[in-house]
């Protein structure tokens, strides 16, 4: 199952029903789960921790040390889930001292030439479409999808079932449950199809949409909208989602769109 033209340094540990192919370098202090497939001319350096039934495709780089001038060979490592595909040129790297690690979660889609650097936290059941950049410390919450040449600044977190549009620049922080849209990127309504695709039934996505109203259309600042729904909806996972990630963003969350505001359509 592991071709003869592929390297695999004595240290690293494999399960024996991986498949590698030719031109493929395994570094050492690598593990990769069963029933793994990895393509050639793939790099896995040292530090990766791949999980089973994961698909890498050629020209992939995995856990190469981050692009953080800050970095100082400290131990550091990439934790990819089980059942993820990662496709054609994706490069991820390893952790810095900030969390020591970079994890794509279980079952997600990573498609070809997208980045995922140092110290991200990527949720289970992602799609990253191709060309999207995520830059240092991003946190991507479960069953999150972001289009193609998407670019997610520093820092930035994307609530759990959220939507961005192909083309974004993420600066702010992206609310769950909801489409991410236009230039400059803005509130888009609530992810329904998603949502829907997803199990959640129309009494959750009218609940969710009319939390979203209080936040986008009542004309109250945030901390107001915030007591408000806490006052006013009953206790839900929904809810408390929501509130939890404002509450706790730091670069704040993305704004309803206005018309004039630099609008490129």
């Amino acid at each position: 199952m592991i071709h003869p033209h592929t390297y695999i340094h004595p240290n690293a540990r494999l399960a024996q029903n991986v498949k590698i192919d030719p031109f493929t370098v395994i570094h050492q202090d690598v593990e990769i789960g069963e029933g793994t497939w990895i393509g050639s001319n793939v790099t896995i350096m040292e530090g990766a921790r791949i999980g089973k039934n994961c698909r890498i495709f050629p020209g992939a780089v995995i856990a190469a040390t981050p692009q953080d001038l800050k970095f100082n060979g400290e131990k550091t490592y990439v934790e990819i889930g089980d059942n993820t595909t990662i496709r054609e040129f994706v490069t991820i790297h390893r952790g810095t001292t900030d969390r020591f690690k970079t994890k794509v979660g279980e079952n997600c889609l990573i498609m070809a030439y997208s980045h995922i650097a140092h110290d991200c936290i990527i949720g289970n059941n992602c799609i990253m479409s191709n060309s999207s950049q995520c830059a240092g410390h991003v946190v991507m919450g479960d069953w999150a999808i972001v289009a193609g040449v998407c670019a997610i600044h520093q820092f930035v977190h994307i609530g759990q079932h959220s939507f961005i549009a192909g083309g974004s620049l993420v600066s702010k922080d992206v609310p769950p449950y909801i489409k991410a849209v236009r230039t400059p990127l803005s509130y888009g309504g609530v992810n329904s199809v998603g949502l829907k695709r997803r199990g959640f039934s129309l009494q959750q996505i009218n609940g969710i949409l009319d939390i979203y109203r209080v936040i986008y259309n009542k004309n109250l600042n945030i901390s107001q909208a915030l007591e408000y729904i806490e006052e006013e909806f009953p206790a839900t996972d929904e809810r408390d989602e929501i509130v939890g990630f404002i509450r706790e963003s730091g670069r704040g969350i993305i704004k309803r769109f206005a018309k004039g505001a630099n609008e490129d359509e």
